[in-house]
C-alpha cells in the first residue's frame, strides 16, 4: 500500500487528510502509524473525511494515511457460524488472544480462519455453464449445516477446471470460470462483498409466508412474514432484548444474525454467554451452531456502531442467497442512529429534529429496505426479514428514531412499560401496535387447515380495542354497575391476556406455541366468550355464576398443558364449554320454576 497523504485535523472518529494521491468515495484506508482502520466519507478540493472505525486517541496531524483500492467489505464463506464479530468484522475471539480483554488499536485479524480446512463436495463438472450465483459444491458446516459455495455475482461462464471431493482451506481454488470476455477466473471458498451496496437477486417476490415465532400474540395478532420488517420499541425495562433473544430461539428460520449495535457490555455479554448454552429446538445443538453475532457495544468505537448493522445484513444477505431463511435482529436501531448524529455532529453538518442529521429517515429506509423475500440468482427462494429494536429516550416513541422507523416497517410491536411491571410478558401493547401482513399470510393459514385463523384474529383485536373503554368506565363507577355487555367485554378480555396472550419463557411447555396450537387455543377462547355472551345477554344468567364454571379454569391451564398442537385435547375442551354452559342453562331454568332459562 502507497502512502495517499496526511492527517491535518483530528475530532473524535472523524479525520480529515491533505491527499498526495487519489482515494476513492467509501474507500477503506488506514490511518497513522498503528495503521487503524477507516472510510472515506467525503472528497473535497485535495482533502478527504475519514471515519475512522477506532479510537483516534494520539493520533496527531501528519500521521499518513494509507489506501487500500477497495470499499469495506465483509468476507464471506465457512466458518462464519458460530463466530463473534465486531462492527468491522474483526473476530473478538482472535483479538482477545492476541491483545488481552479489551481491544488494542489497530490489531488486524482476518475474519475467517484461513488455515481450518473444509470438506468441499463439488456439484458442477469441467465444461458446465454457469451463471451468477450457481452452486459450485457444498460444504458441510458443523453437524449438518449444507453451506453452499456460490458463483460470485457478476461471474459467469464456463468451468474450465473444478476441485475433486476432499478437504480444503479457504484460500485454495476449486474452481476456475473462463467468461465470455476470454479471462479464466480463479475461485475459492469465500466472497468478498461491501458492505454497503446490496447484494443483486433475480426478483422480489410477495411477502405471504409467515415467520412462525411460537409467540402467541405475535403469530395471531401482529404476524411477521418471511423477508418483512418490523419495530420493537420500548423503554428500559421493557423487555426488548428479552423478546429478541426469545424470537432468536424460536423463530422459524435457517440462520440467525444477531447485531449488538451499541448496547451496555453488560447485556451484550449476558447475549454473549447465553447463547452458547441455548439448546436449539431444531437440531438439540448448542443455538451459536446456526447464529452469527456482531457485537459492538456502547464502549467501542462509535463509527464502528454505525458500520455494524451494514456488516449483519451484508452476512444475512449472503446465507439468503443459499436459498435460506435469515432473521436478522438489531438491537438497537437507536444507538446506531445516536452515532450517526456524533459523526454528523463531527462533520458540522446542520443538525435536524433532536440533533439527528437530516439523512436519519433515509438511512432507516435503506436498511429496512434490503430485507425481504427474494429469488436468488440461482433460482431457489430465500428470505431476510429485519427485526431491529428501538429505546426511546425516556420511553417517548415521539421522537424521531421511533417516528422514522414507523414510517417503513409493517409491523411494530410496542411494548408497554405498565405491562412489563405487572410481570406480563411478552408487554406488547395491543392498542398501539399494529401489523400490515395479517392479510398476505392468511393464505398459509388456510393450507394449514385454519381458515377463521384471520377472522379470528380480528374479533380478537376488536375485544381487546372496546375493553379500554370499558376499562376506564370501571375504574370511574365500579365493574358491578356496568351493563351486562360491557361486564362480557371485559370478562372475555380478561381471560384473553391471561389464557392466551402472556407466555412464560420459562415454562417448558408455554414458552412456545404451535400454530395449531396458537389457532386452536384462540378458537376455543372464543367459543367460550361466545357461549358467555349468549348465556348472559340473551338469557339473562348472573355473569358471576357463568364465571364460576371450573371450564374457565381449565381454559386458563390450557396452555400449560398442551404439548405439541393438541388437537384432541382442544376439541376436548371445546365439548365441555358446550357441556358446562348447557348444564348452567338447565340449572338456571329449574330455578327459575319454569322449566326454562329466566325472561
Amino acid at each position: 500500500m502507497n502512502v495517499a497523504g496526511s492527517v491535518v485535523w483530528v475530532s473524535g472518529p472523524v479525520v480529515r487528510a491533505t491527499l498526495d494521491e487519489p482515494l476513492q468515495m467509501m474507500e477503506m484506508v488506514h490511518v497513522g502509524p498503528e495503521r487503524i482502520v477507516g472510510e472515506v466519507i467525503e472528497l473535497a478540493g485535495g482533502i478527504a473525511t475519514i471515519q475512522v472505525y477506532e479510537d483516534t486517541a494520539g493520533l496527531s496531524p501528519g500521521a499518513p494515511v494509507e489506501g487500500t483500492g477497495m470499499p469495506l467489505y465483509v468476507e464471506l464463506g465457512p466458518g462464519l457460524l458460530g463466530s463473534i464479530f465486531d462492527g468491522i468484522q474483526r473476530p473478538l475471539e482472535t483479538l482477545r488472544a492476541r491483545g488481552g480483554d479489551f481491544v488494542g488499536r489497530g490489531i488486524e485479524a482476518r475474519p475467517l480462519d484461513g488455515e481450518r480446512r473444509w470438506p468441499f463436495e463439488p456439484r458442477a463438472a469441467a465444461g458446465d455453464r454457469v451463471g451468477a450465483g450457481s452452486c459450485l459444491g457444498v460444504v458441510l458446516e458443523g453437524a449438518s449445516f449444507e453451506h453452499r459455495i456460490l458463483t460470485p455475482p457478476r461471474i459467469s461462464g464456463r468451468i474450465e477446471e473444478i476441485a475433486p471431493a476432499g478437504s480444503y482451506a479457504i484460500d485454495e481454488v476449486v474452481a476456475r470460470v473462463s467468461t465470455a470476455e476470454g479471462r479464466t477466473l480463479p475461485l475459492t471458498l469465500t466472497q468478498r462483498w461491501p458492505v454497503r451496496r446490496p447484494r443483486p437477486v433475480e426478483s422480489r417476490l410477495p411477502a405471504s409466508v409467515p415467520l412462525v415465532t411460537g409467540q402467541r400474540i405475535i403469530d395471531a395478532l401482529f404476524p411477521l412474514a418471511k423477508g418483512g420488517v418490523a419495530a420493537i420499541p420500548g423503554g428500559f425495562g421493557t423487555g426488548k432484548t428479552v423478546t429478541e433473544q426469545n424470537l432468536v430461539k424460536w423463530a422459524d428460520a435457517d440462520v440467525i444474525v444477531f447485531v449488538g449495535c451499541g448496547e451496555r457490555g453488560n447485556e451484550m455479554t449476558g447475549v454473549l454467554v447465553d447463547l452458547p448454552r441455548l439448546e436449539d429446538p431444531r437440531s438439540g445443538l448448542p443455538l451459536l451452531h446456526r447464529t452469527v453475532l456482531v457485537a459492538n457495544t456502547s464502549n467501542m468505537p462509535v463509527a464502528a456502531r454505525e458500520a455494524s448493522i451494514y456488516t449483519g445484513i451484508t452476512i444475512a444477505e449472503y446465507y439468503r442467497d443459499m436459498g435460506l431463511d435469515v432473521a436478522l435482529m438489531a438491537d438497537s436501531t437507536s444507538r446506531w442512529a445516536e452515532a450517526l448524529r456524533e459523526i454528523s455532529g463531527r462533520l458540522e453538518e446542520l443538525p435536524a429534529e433532536e440533533g439527528f442529521p437530516a439523512y436519519l429517515a433515509t438511512r432507516l429506509a435503506e436498511f429496512y429496505e434490503r430485507a425481504g423475500r427474494v429469488r436468488t440468482l440461482e433460482g431457489r427462494i430465500g428470505s431476510v426479514s429485519a427485526i431491529g429494536a428501538v429505546s426511546p429516550p425516556g420511553g417517548d416513541f415521539s421522537e424521531p428514531v421511533t417516528l422514522h422507523t414507523k414510517r417503513f416497517v409493517r409491523c411494530f410491536w410496542e411494548l408497554d412499560k405498565q405491562l412489563a411491571s405487572a410481570r406480563v410478558f411478552p408487554a406488547i401493547n395491543t392498542e398501539e401496535s399494529f401489523s400490515d401482513y395479517g392479510a398476505e399470510v392468511e393464505g398459509w393459514w388456510r393450507e394449514q387447515g385454519h381458515a377463521d385463523w384471520y377472522a379470528n384474529a380480528a374479533e380478537a383485536r376488536r375485544l381487546l380495542q372496546a375493553s379500554r373503554r370499558v376499562e376506564q368506565l370501571a375504574q370511574l363507577v365500579g365493574e358491578g354497575a356496568l351493563p351486562d355487555d360491557e361486564r362480557v367485554v371485559l370478562a372475555a378480555t380478561r381471560l384473553l391476556r391471561e389464557a392466551y396472550l402472556q407466555q412464560d419463557a420459562f415454562d417448558p411447555v408455554d414458552r412456545y406455541s404451535t400454530p395449531a396450537k396458537t389457532a386452536g387455543l384462540l378458537r376455543v377462547i372464543l367459543h367460550w366468550i361466545q357461549r358467555l355472551r349468549e348465556a348472559v345477554i340473551e338469557h339473562r344468567i348472573p355473569i358471576e355464576r357463568a364465571l364460576a364454571l371450573p371450564v374457565r379454569r381449565e381454559i386458563l391451564q390450557m396452555r400449560f398443558d398442551l404439548k405439541g398442537d393438541g388437537v384432541e385435547e382442544l376439541g376436548a375442551l371445546r365439548r365441555a364449554i358446550d357441556a358446562a354452559f348447557a348444564g348452567l342453562l338447565r340449572e338456571e331454568g329449574a330455578e327459575a320454576g319454569g322449566g326454562g332459562p329466566r325472561p
